[in-house]
């Protein structure tokens, strides 16, 4: 298949434009090459990931995290990324993760998702670790019901602010450090960076499965219980 044409079907569903000014979402890589037959998608490239693109012989990388640096034994593959213009569309990585809670979002500003029902910190805590088994929860106040949720997925501790703002008493989120913990008046759960945004393979997948071959990175969190 044509890459261009590949990749349009993505930028269709989650335009180039809507990414942040810093962001490098869009050609990682952009080979010679204009037809590609087998596509890997992943959350993160790294060495491994791209040894295994080579080993399934695929001949492209889509993936949501981009490369701001570009080993040069990465160059024989396209690499294609979408990044945080995938984070703000509907449909798209914050969104995913609140449907598989079993939950139901609604967009405020451009990254996060709030959603407002009337559950138990206990209960809400189940439905995450389905999702998140190492989430941890930051509870200061020993609240035991909260009824407006903001999730954002990956590292979403700037918009702590704005989840106040709009008045909502939980905040879930990954890469909460933490002072951001100690200062925390509401609920918040930590539900890592990976495990909020790995569900984001299934949404490029449904895009791309019936047009080209596709084959799923096999990649785990670098963080491991002990």
């Amino acid at each position: 298949m044509n890459k261009y044409d590949l990749v349009k079907i993505i930028e269709n569903f989650a335009p180039l434009e809507l990414q942040e000014k810093w962001d490098c979402s869009g050609w990682i890589v952009e080979t010679s090459q204009i037809d590609v037959n087998r596509v890997m998608i992943a959350l993160t490239v790294d060495e491994k990931i791209f040894k295994q693109a080579l080993n399934k012989n695929c001949d492209m990388i889509i993936s949501h995290h981009p490369l701001f640096s570009i080993p040069l034994a990465f160059r024989g593959i396209d690499i294609y990324c979408a990044h945080t213009n995938m984070d703000k569309v509907l449909g798209g990585t914050t969104d995913t993760f609140v449907e598989a809670l079993g939950l139901n979002g609604s967009p405020e500003g451009e990254f996060l998702r709030i959603v407002e029902k009337n559950i138990s910190v206990r209960e809400l805590s189940q439905k995450i670790k389905k999702v998140s088994p190492n989430a941890r929860l930051i509870n200061n106040n020993g609240i035991q019901n909260v009824s407006k949720i903001a999730f954002c997925a990956g590292s979403g501790m700037d918009l702590y602010n704005e989840a106040i703002e709009n008045k909502c008493d939980c905040f879930v989120t990954g890469d909460i450090k933490y002072h951001n913990a100690v200062d925390a008046q509401i609920v918040m759960f930590d539900v890592g960076h990976f495990e909020s945004e790995i569900l984001i393979k299934k949404v490029f997948y449904g895009l791309i499965k019936d047009k080209i071959e596709v084959v799923i990175a096999d990649e785990n969190s670098p963080f491991k219980t002990i």
